[in-house]
């Protein structure tokens, strides 16, 4: 599925979404919740969120990704972070969603937990 801002692939059973954004905020976020909504209708609960383009986000990103996860794991999946830039990864800590959210280094490793 190809959006203006993000795309996403399947991978095995698994859906990579691609953010090809550099800041994540409210004017995206609400295209990047569509997408996760949709995938998750279409039965998909292990999702990857790739930001490894992505050096900001605000209020509203985090809100997108926090439905995310919850929408995964309302249906007995999992939703993990790839390739968080340093600007986003300290957000997030700040946050501490980095004790709540699966965190991975880059896309590879994410779908290593996930198999």
């Amino acid at each position: 599925m190809i959006m203006k801002n993000f795309s996403s692939e399947h991978k095995g059973n698994i859906a990579v979404v691609y953010a090809h954004v550099e800041k994540l905020d409210s004017s995206n976020a609400p295209e990047l919740k569509g997408m996760f909504l949709h995938l998750n209708k279409g039965s998909n609960n292990l999702i990857v969120l790739d930001m490894s383009q992505t050096k900001y986000c605000d209020s509203s990103g985090l809100s997108a990704i926090l439905i995310a996860n919850r929408l995964c794991k309302d249906t007995s999946g999992s939703f993990h972070l790839a390739g968080l830039q340093p600007n986003v990864l300290k957000l997030i800590q700040i946050a501490q969603l980095d004790q709540v959210l699966n965190l991975c280094e880059n896309l590879d490793s994410a779908l290593v937990k996930l198999k």
